[in-house]
This record gives structure tokens, sequence and C-alpha cells, in this order.
């Protein structure tokens, strides 16, 4: 059983889209929605499942991947909050085509779907806003999707670092990547075995691109891994 949490502040966060609500709306979304915490590498929602609602991530990282041949999984998105999650399936009333995992311990709040509705129809500045965040969302998703399929390995890892660059951002040395993935999510997230990723990062390191300790890792020449990239 979840710990039950306080979302209030994912509302009221000014770079949201819950912006753009009256402070009675803000207080509707309160009150229609359901806040939970997640333990990292909880799942939050299966592929295959019915979504109850608009999936908001107040608080820590997401990862949303898909199992694909040979049980290998390929990571789609990467979501730090004030982010949402499976909103694709809520906006279509579809199922989940995805699954969601905490990679770190999370805050999630699930918003009644008929709530928001009401909201979409009755705040026009709140629907811009969703479809403006969807309209993002789909940009990233086609790059992303190029990047995969025509890029060789040395150039799917660096677009790959990057994306997770302009994503969570750097801790305070303004180098080292602000989220600590595995050797395998790092392949997922890249389209590639796990060797593979092992292999590359080490040879990023040893040419002085990167610095690596465990899970940490380090940008150390940021205009040779973009070129790396742009290379392919």
């Amino acid at each position: 059983m979840h710990r039950q949490a306080q979302c209030t502040d994912c509302y009221i966060d000014k770079s949201s889209i819950f912006s753009t609500l009256t402070p009675e709306e803000q207080e509707l979304i309160v009150k229609h929605s359901i806040c939970t915490n997640y333990k990292k590498n909880e799942i939050i929602f299966k592929e295959g499942d019915r979504p109850l609602g608009l999936v908001c991530l107040c608080k820590g990282k997401v990862k949303i991947f898909k199992e694909g041949i040979g049980s290998r999984d390929q990571i789609i998105r990467m979501v730090k909050s004030v982010g949402f999650i499976g909103f694709r399936a809520v906006f279509a009333e579809d199922n989940y085509i995805a699954s969601a995992v905490a990679i770190d311990d999370c805050t999630i709040s699930v918003i009644d779907k008929e709530m928001l509705t009401k909201l979409i129809i009755n705040n026009s500045q709140f629907s811009l806003r969703i479809i403006k965040h969807i309209a993002v969302e789909l940009g990233h998703s086609n790059e992303r999707t190029l990047t995969l399929t025509q890029k060789h390995i040395r150039g799917r890892l660096a677009e790959s670092l990057l994306f997770l660059v302009e994503t969570f951002g750097y801790e305070r040395d303004n180098k080292t990547i602000k989220v600590y993935l595995s050797r395998e999510d790092i392949a997922n997230l890249s389209n590639m075995t796990t060797s593979n990723a092992i292999r590359t990062l080490s040879t990023f390191a040893v040419e002085g691109v990167l610095k690596i300790d465990g899970r940490r890792i380090s940008i150390v020449n940021l205009a040779a891994l973009k070129k790396i990239s742009s290379l392919g």
C-alpha cells in the first residue's frame, strides 16, 4: 500500500500547465485528484492498463518503456517533475501502450478525467497549454525516432547523453548528469545492447569526452559529444 502524499505544489508551479488555472480551478483539481508516493523501481502503470486520469509527476524522475523483441526494453521517454506521463492514453480514450517506472522516489498525482475535461472546456488558456505540451512532446518523439533509426552506435549514445542533459540538467559541478542510470537503461534508451553501451561509454572516457564513476557520468568535452552526435 502506497503512502498518501500532498501534491498541491504540482498545481501552483508557475512552470506547469496548471498555472493558467484560477485559484478556484486549482482547488477543484486538488479535490479531484489522488496523490501517491512511489519508491524507486516501482511500477506506476503497466502497458495495457486503463488510465483513471491524467498522471502528473510532482516529484522525482520516471522512465516510460515498452517491451520489445526478446524481452528487451526500449525506453521511449524520460520525465522529470513537474511533468505528465501517459497523457496520450487519457486523451485518446485508450489503454496505455507502454509502462512507467520510478527511477527514484516519486510523488504522483492522478487527476480525475471528468474534472480535467470540464476545465479544458471552460478554460481556453489551459487547453492551449495542454495542446502546446503535447505538440512539444510529439516533436521530441519524432527527433528521437530519427536518431534511433539512422545513427550508428556512437551517434545514438552521444545523442542519448545529450538528451539526458537536456531533460535533467547537471549537478552543481555543471558536468555530472543529474540522473544515475544503469548501463542497461542507457542501452535501452539508445537502442543498443548493454555490452555495446558499456564498450562505447568506455571509449568515450578514453577519448576524454566523459568521466565515469559508477553510475555517475560527467561530460568533460561537451563540444566533442555534440560533434559525435551530429556525425551520427
